[in-house]
């Protein structure tokens, strides 16, 4: 990013995420009247972009759109572009990924809509590149369509807003009264067996999200109904996710998804709330079958968050960043030579023959630690060890945390803002919506 470009209006800001689009030369506005007035008085779209500060394809979008002359001078001529931090504005966050998952049938971050200056979405996605590559629409395509669109099918583009509000109101987010039900736990039951990934645990394939909700569920669902086959579900990913890469075997904590279905690879941002919830799963897991895997995976966790997520004075960060010195996962990733270096040679090289850190590595030449494919009876003969104490092994790690901790690529962290707002009822949302 230019430093040297004039500060736009987002550098009176306190949000990180905002902060990092102030010498953007697009011409932000924060969300609000003023900005819906100059779109109704100029008669442009309203350009409408959710992310937070520790998002990948936030920095990416801002590094290739947001910061780039000509996407900004088509955005500041034909629209009025709107930044909002995910973190600062939940119920814009809520509010607008239900549209972005109604209309596309996914979502995720950062977030991309256009809207009418009354307010009403017309169109949705997520990351879009400058231009148009690997089957993905570009960013200077979709702006241009549908700013000629504004202008010749304004008509049209009225209807699809007032269809889109109109679909999300009723089955979405109006309110929905009614009994609860005990068939709706079979549902919910059935629809996660039919999702299982019977191979590596988890639901879906790729990305694949930990979802410690579902695991949470699975537990009680199969204490209440005595379903061995629940029970099992949510052991496998419990277990397949403490083995694999998207748990940090070196500073611990979990990431926020695997971007393989293995859970190999992780998205390399961790996130507060994924942790919490996940250490709540893995204690459930360890209630309910006495295994110590469970236990030292929560107890992993309540290491990490003190130590890397909580600030001096005892606030809580949101996130820790994918990113560091502008490089996707670099804080996170090793060599054999790099363990070596910090480790010693012994136990160095029993770290990473345990944890599969190789010269060819599994993320663009370097290595993501894990114990997906350990085969730790034939290494714990090798080594002369039993092979629980090998994989637990604390001197190598603590001394690869302890090198890491040092390194200057360490990821940035941000601070949850507290928010009154909220998207909960219908009446909110119309507040919201239509002032």
């Amino acid at each position: 990013m230019a430093t040297n470009r004039k500060p736009n209006r987002l550098s009176a800001e306190k949000s990180p995420y905002l902060l990092q689009h102030a010498h953007n030369p697009v011409d932000w506005h924060l969300w609000g009247e003023e900005a819906f007035d100059k779109a109704k008085r100029d008669d442009k779209t309203a350009f409408l972009s959710i992310g937070y500060g520790t998002c990948h394809a936030c920095h990416v979008m801002e590094r290739e759109s947001f910061a780039d002359e000509e996407v900004a001078e088509l955005l500041n001529r034909a629209f009025v572009a709107i930044l909002v931090d995910r973190e600062e504005r939940p119920d814009l966050d809520h509010l607008f990924m239900a549209v972005c998952q109604a209309m596309t049938g996914q979502g995720g971050w950062p977030l991309t809509l256009l809207l009418t200056p009354d307010k009403k979405p017309f169109f949705a996605g997520t990351y879009f590149p400058k231009e148009r590559q690997m089957g993905r629409y570009g960013l200077m395509d979709i702006l241009g369509q549908m700013a000629v669109r504004w202008r010749d099918d304004i008509g049209d583009v009225l209807v699809i807003g007032g269809q889109v509000m109109e679909q999300l109101n009723e089955p979405m987010l109006a309110r929905q009264p009614g009994e609860w039900d005990i068939s709706l736990a079979g549902q919910a039951y059935d629809r996660l067996e039919r999702l299982f990934d019977q191979v590596n645990g988890g639901f879906g394939g790729a990305p694949k999200f930990p979802n410690p909700h579902q695991l949470s569920f699975l537990m009680a669902y199969s204490r209440r109904f005595d379903e061995p086959l629940a029970q099992y579900m949510a052991e496998m990913t419990l277990a397949g996710m403490a083995r694999g890469g998207i748990h940090d075997h070196i500073g611990f904590g979990f990431a926020r998804y695997s971007a393989d279905a293995e859970w190999r690879v992780p998205h390399f941002e961790k996130m507060l709330y994924d942790n919490a919830l996940l250490a709540m799963a893995y204690l459930e897991a360890c209630q309910l079958t006495n295994q110590p895997v469970y236990r030292t995976t929560a107890e992993r966790i309540f290491a990490y968050v003190p130590r890397e997520m909580t600030d001096a004075e005892g606030g809580f960060y949101a996130a820790e960043d994918a990113d560091s010195e502008g490089e996707e996962g670099r804080y996170y990733v090793w060599s054999p030579e790099e363990i070596i270096d910090a480790a010693g040679v012994g136990p160095g090289e029993r770290y990473w023959r345990v944890y599969n850190v190789t010269d060819a590595g599994n993320f663009h030449g370097a290595s993501v630690p894990n114990l997906i494919e350990a085969d730790l009876d034939r290494l714990a003969a090798e080594f002369d060890m039993a092979p629980d104490a090998l994989a637990t092994s604390s001197s190598a790690r603590e001394r690869c945390s302890s090198r890491r901790a040092e390194s200057a690529s360490r990821p940035s962290r941000t601070i949850k803002f507290a928010c009154e707002a909220t998207a909960s009822s219908a009446d909110e949302l119309a507040r919201l919506l239509h002032g």
